[in-house]
């Protein structure tokens, strides 16, 4: 099914308007590039792509484990974990500064793994959409081809992401639990078999879903809006430096808004996860509508810095492998000459 998806994608009307090179030949999409490594659309560029994914949700997920640690706490026992900071101290308190780790494990295999499918595949649905779509449609559309694609890829992220995202709740907020992954995972399917690995998929969809069409798409025309009105010159003059900044940036405010969105579903999955039996809309009532926003303050803190060092690794990644990056879109001259000849 991947091979397939991938030749499918090698028609889109993304690599259209740019000059695609071959390796080792030159590329004018930006100052000082020494000429693209593969071909766009190729399968060297998509497995290339989720190289990029593996690494900008592997390495920020877990460098986030502390703030998640307590996060999760603070959805699931507010009584005992009032806020961020007292979070953080009855946590070191009880078990120390290497407690503030657990869960790291499951947390970067789990979203390498969801990484991989995440970039990769959104590189492959935003290319089949653009072929089906064409070049003026795809254009016009372009907001809604993000969201279509992204929602796609994240469909199969989670189910890459569902079992150790289970096993590192299970980890961090049940009182007497196994601190280890290797430990914890065959202790899970004795319990409660393969099913406890996946429980918390459904509710995993509703959070990732949602969090990643806004991701992909608040990125993108964040990234547009910034070119066309904040920074001084064109995407081609900037530097690779400069370029990753504003990557940077639209990342963050994605990020902020990611955060908002899904947090009432995070709630639910760390709640699921939490107890045996549990089912997600038994979780919600336990929860209450309040509850449900509970955590709200370190999740922004925690998406918006994530988010935004996910995409500067993962814009790093492809300027670090020489992957052709099409500029920001522009309208087709076919359609300016529509247009143009709509108002005379």
């Amino acid at each position: 099914m991947l091979y397939t998806l991938i030749e499918a994608a090698k028609n889109s009307p993304f690599k259209g308007p740019m000059t695609v090179a071959k390796c080792d030949s030159p590329a004018p999409a930006a100052a000082g590039d020494e000429g693209y490594s593969c071909e766009f659309g190729s399968s060297k560029y998509y497995a290339l792509c989720g190289l990029g994914g593996v690494l900008s949700c592997g390495i920020t997920h877990t460098a986030m484990v502390p703030l998640d640690l307590v996060k999760c706490r603070i959805q699931v026992n507010p009584d005992k974990y009032k806020s961020v900071f007292n979070g953080f101290r009855v946590t070191i308190k009880e078990d120390g500064m290497r407690g503030l780790g657990k869960g790291w494990a499951p947390t970067f295999f789990g979203y390498s793994a969801q990484g991989l499918c995440k970039f990769g595949f959104y590189e492959v649905f935003k290319n089949i959409y653009a072929d089906i779509l064409g070049e003026e449609n795809t254009y016009l559309w372009r907001t809604s081809l993000y969201l279509a694609a992204s929602a796609s890829a994240e469909f199969f992220a989670d189910i890459a992401l569902s079992p150790m995202e289970a096993v590192k709740v299970r980890i961090q907020t049940q009182p007497g639990f196994v601190s280890t992954m290797r430990e914890a995972i065959p202790l899970m399917y004795k319990d409660e078999g393969i099913g406890a690995f996946y429980k918390s998929l459904v509710p995993l969809w509703m959070r990732q879903i949602p969090y990643t069409m806004m991701k992909f798409a608040c990125f993108e025309r964040t990234v547009e809006l910034l070119y066309k009105n904040v920074v001084p010159k064109p995407r081609a003059e900037c530097t690779k430096g400069e370029q990753l900044v504003v990557t940077f940036a639209a990342g963050y405010i994605a990020g902020v808004f990611c955060a908002i969105v899904s947090h009432p579903a995070d709630t639910v999955v760390s709640k699921l996860n939490q107890e045996k039996g549990s089912t997600a809309l038994g979780a919600a009532k336990k929860l209450g509508m309040a509850g449900l926003w509970k955590g709200l303050t370190p999740r922004i803190i925690m998406i918006g810095t994530l988010t935004a060092l996910q995409w500067f690794i993962y814009d790093a990644v492809k300027v670090t492998f020489r992957l052709p990056r099409p500029p920001p879109p522009e309208m087709p001259e076919s359609l300016k000459q529509k247009l143009a000849e709509a108002q005379n």
